[in-house]
């Protein structure tokens, strides 16, 4: 088998987490005789200083004629907002938007998994997160309030009267596919669904709500109900077992991953996959490209490493290779090595290129 992969290492840690991610890739290929076309491309703050803009044509063409992308992170220092004079609006993020909605990958998928290594690091008591903590988020990825119509009024008379306007759209169309790339997911875990909404206020939550019940008659094996958000991130702190497969808007995914991801001990460790209609899926870390910690060799690059796990499952249905990959982080876990990130007394400390180099000798194919 041979795959074009496009690489967009980005911003900030972002380079140093993809190269250890492309190690495994080679790793991966060497054992179980695969081949990869890899191509670089620009994205982020890194693009914009080098062509000015956050998200060539260029990288779009060659991310449409390759088979996945792998993503490293995007943005700059988020207290130097250097881009505000731009001449077309263009920031970093942008290009991540872009990217996705260019790809018409609509479906976000999040795992956060508590590795049993690494329960000291989760913030959590044992008895909350007990053994084999496993939550999907699936997050509706290019729609909601982060793709609606945005405005800012100046009121020359009164500035206090200047107002700002996001708005939040959903058609039935973007709610029924989400809903059953869920459903079809939690047929392949416990069959549980839980849809977060916040629909005592919102009418888009209500719409959410329609559509789960006519999704939901399609698939009789899976249950499912409804919380509102802000009890849902309680929940995730005070009952996260009770969760298999959570289904949510951009906005509300966004901000319960990231929680999740700390559950999980760091947000190092949450992978993501974000996939449409066809087989290609852009592969990225949950985190950002904290620039603060670039070029210092201490990012972990699991949470990159598990996403190229996900490429393989996703993408590639190689399910031996994306299991050899979570067997190899399992193993260096086990072992006892850490990133700055996870670390607790008693382990070993090992920067971002060992810890790529560790997770790389561990991987084996054991037809």
């Amino acid at each position: 088998m041979t795959k074009k992969i496009v690489i967009l290492p980005g911003d900030g840690i972002g380079p140093e987490i993809v190269m250890q991610a492309v190690m495994v890739l080679h790793e991966i290929g060497d054992k179980f005789n695969h081949g990869f076309i890899i191509s670089e491309q620009l994205i982020g703050d890194v693009s914009l200083e080098t062509v000015g803009c956050s998200l060539p044509d260029k990288t779009i063409e060659k991310c449409k004629e390759s088979d996945a992308v792998l993503l490293g992170a995007v943005g700059g220092d988020p207290n130097v907002n250097k881009w505000k004079d731009h001449p077309e609006g263009d920031r970093p993020e942008k290009g991540l938007l872009k990217i996705r909605k260019e790809l018409n990958l609509y479906s976000n998928l999040r795992p956060a998994i508590l590795y049993p290594q690494l329960k000291d690091a989760s913030p959590l008591k044992s008895e909350i997160i007990g053994n084999n903590l496993d939550v999907m988020i699936v997050r509706e990825l290019i729609s909601g309030i982060y793709f609606g119509k945005k405005n800012r009024t100046v009121n020359e008379a009164d500035d206090e009267e200047s107002f700002a306007t996001d708005e939040l759209f959903y058609s039935k169309k973007e709610i029924r596919r989400i809903l059953k790339n869920g459903f079809e997911i939690a047929q392949k875990r416990n069959k549980n669904v839980v849809v977060v909404d916040k629909a005592n206020v919102l009418e888009t939550s209500k719409l959410w709500r329609e559509v789960t019940a006519e999704v939901a008659k399609d698939f009789p094996d899976v249950t499912y109900s409804h919380m509102y958000v802000d009890n849902a991130a309680m929940q995730l702190v005070v009952n996260p077992k009770q969760f298999d497969v959570i289904v949510t808007t951009n906005m509300f995914g966004d901000i319960l991953s990231d929680e999740a991801s700390m559950i999980t001990g760091s947000i190092g460790m949450l992978p993501s996959a974000s996939l449409g209609d066809t087989k290609l899926g852009l592969y990225e870390p949950s985190h950002g490209s904290a620039p603060d910690i670039a070029g210092k060799d201490i990012a972990n690059p699991i949470a990159t490493i598990l996403s190229v796990a996900m490429m393989f499952r996703y993408s590639f249905d190689l399910e031996k290779e994306a299991r050899a990959i979570e067997n190899a982080v399992g193993k260096v876990l086990e072992e006892g090595y850490r990133t700055k990130d996870i670390y607790t007394d008693g382990d070993t400390l090992v920067g971002t290129a060992k810890m790529g180099e560790l997770i790389c000798e561990r991987i084996e194919n054991n037809e």
